[in-house]
Formats: structure tokens, C-alpha cells, sequence
């Protein structure tokens, strides 16, 4: 997804920057870190607060392979529901329930 998409997408939330990491894109907004693009899927950050939000939703974690044998690792990142993919006022509550999630992780 190009850079000016990803703005619109999150528009609702506010400006978002968007940097190039872990050869995806992270995506911020007021600083804190609230989603990625990894492979093209676009992800939004969940904590403890927030995940059972993305389980109720069948939302899927991302895990990637660890590095020389770790095994899988899963991350604080989830897909984004399909249905807030054509509602701008539900991807805004999901950008939302992400942007908490990326500043409470900032205070701990």
C-alpha cells in the first residue's frame, strides 16, 4: 500500500507519519508507534488492554519465523477486520483502540 493510502486510511485518527523499518513500513501518529505494513498486510498494535478487541474480532497476531532456530515469534500486531477496511468511522475506532495501545507501550 503506498504511503499516501495509509494516510488516508488513517485519516480519521489525524496526520500519521510513516518510516521505513524491518523492511515494511511503521506507521505513527503524535509520535507513538501504532501500526505496521509487513509483506503488504497492514497491522495494528494491541496490548493487554486492547487485545481481546482483535480476538472477539477474529483478528490473526502476526508471528514471524525467529532468527537461527528461535522459532516462531509473535508480536504485538494484529490484521486489521475486514469490515473496517470500507468504514472509515470503524477503521477510526480501530486506529483508536492501536494509537492507546502505542502510548501506553511508550510509558512502560
Amino acid at each position: 500500500m503506498d504511503d499516501d493510502a495509509i494516510r488516508d486510511l488513517f485519516s480519521g485518527l489525524g496526520p500519521v507519519t510513516i518510516r521505513r523499518m524491518f523492511g515494511g513500513k511503521g506507521i505513527y501518529h503524535d509520535g507513538a508507534i501504532f501500526a505496521l505494513e509487513v509483506n503488504g498486510d497492514l497491522l495494528l498494535k494491541a496490548d493487554a488492554e486492547s487485545v481481546a478487541n482483535f480476538i472477539e474480532a477474529g483478528c490473526r497476531q502476526w508471528v514471524y519465523q525467529g532468527h537461527k532456530g528461535r522459532g516462531p515469534v509473535a508480536m504485538p500486531y494484529w490484521s486489521i477486520p475486514e469490515s473496517a477496511m470500507d468504514d472509515p468511522d470503524e477503521m477510526t475506532l480501530w486506529a483508536r483502540r492501536a494509537f492507546g495501545a502505542g502510548l501506553r507501550s511508550r510509558k512502560s
